[in-house]
């Protein structure tokens, strides 16, 4: 799937681009309002293979997709029947908008190197560019570079950083009178190892796990249920460019958190896109490679034996 953000003064002007660069079959994946007019995200959506075959049986390329990005067995009747593979994927998991409007703040938690980071630089681009700025905290006070990291963002961006190292001074910080979204970015934690830390943030706000694309499914399914268990309502994949195998994001999207934003890209401004059925289902179509033929074995000629002399008959002697 090609994806790609649009702005233009008006919407007719930006459907234009998109028909001129994308073409009519071109798909609209969200929409909002920016100072400069419209600011519009668009996919090119490739080809699905046929959902089903004679007789309404689930179709063998969609159970060899299954299997190849190993989706957790228990979803697998409900993502092969006939229905279109998007549509599937709506019935079978929850779908759902990160609550950027809300006014309880937004914490994004998950396991170290997730992208909690990037995602909390890349919603506040988005906000930005919306005209509403959000406040952005960080409150990952153990892996080294974390705040001058997201410091880089904020000062590009003209927002003030907050740095809120322990649980007290996370509470303070969010207690500051402010207006706009508020955005909050988590040290890596080990739900199974930290959960009072992780029970400290669910009382805080809402949950947004973040986990990476290409995780083994039964890995990313037990760090989602736990993650769910302490309050996490949404999920946000990222990585999903990236990664080849998406069993493990189907994995921990069967465990409750809704699908939120997925990282396809990059980039500050357009590396994250709200996630549909509709871009899951083509970048898992996407993703599975196209089946190669067996290399042709070669013909071996029959070997060729040399004709040997004939031996001298000797006489036996009497």
């Amino acid at each position: 799937m090609r994806v790609k953000l649009f702005r233009a003064a008006e919407m007719t002007a930006a459907m234009a681009l998109i028909r001129a660069e994308l073409g009519a079959d071109a798909l609209i994946l969200s929409s909002r309002r920016v100072p400069e007019g419209v600011e519009v995200t668009a996919a090119l959506e490739m080809p699905e293979a046929p959902a089903a075959a004679p007789g309404g049986a689930p179709a063998t390329d969609r159970a060899a997709l299954l299997a190849w990005h190993a989706v957790p067995p228990r979803l697998r009747p409900t993502l092969g029947g006939i229905a279109p593979l998007a549509g599937a994927l709506a019935a079978a998991l929850g779908f759902a908008p990160l609550p950027l409007a809300a006014a309880r703040p937004l914490l994004f938690v998950g396991p170290p190197g997730a992208g909690k980071t990037l995602t909390v630089a890349r919603l506040a681009t988005r906000l930005v560019l919306a005209g509403t700025p959000p406040r952005v905290i960080t409150a990952d006070g153990e892996r080294a570079g974390a705040i001058e990291q997201l410091a880089a963002f904020t000062r590009l961006l003209s927002l003030d950083l907050i740095a809120a190292a322990t649980p007290e001074a996370l509470v303070r910080a969010l207690a500051r009178p402010g207006s706009g979204p508020v955005l909050v970015d988590t040290p890596g934690i080990d739900p199974s190892r930290d959960p009072a830390a992780l029970a400290a943030l669910a009382a805080a706000g809402t949950l947004a796990l973040v986990l990476p694309a290409g995780l083994d499914a039964e890995e990313a399914g037990d760090l989602a249920a736990a993650f769910a268990a302490a309050g996490a309502r949404y999920l946000v994949a990222t990585r999903l460019d990236l990664a080849r195998r998406l069993g493990g994001v189907l994995a921990a999207a069967a465990e409750g958190p809704a699908l939120a934003e997925a990282g396809i890209g990059p980039g500050a401004a357009d590396g994250l896109a709200p996630l549909t059925p509709a871009l899951l289902a083509a970048r898992l179509a996407e993703a599975m490679p196209a089946p190669r033929a067996a290399p042709a074995r070669p013909r071996l000629a029959p070997p060729v034996w040399p004709r040997l002399p004939p031996t001298p008959h000797q006489e036996a002697r009497p």
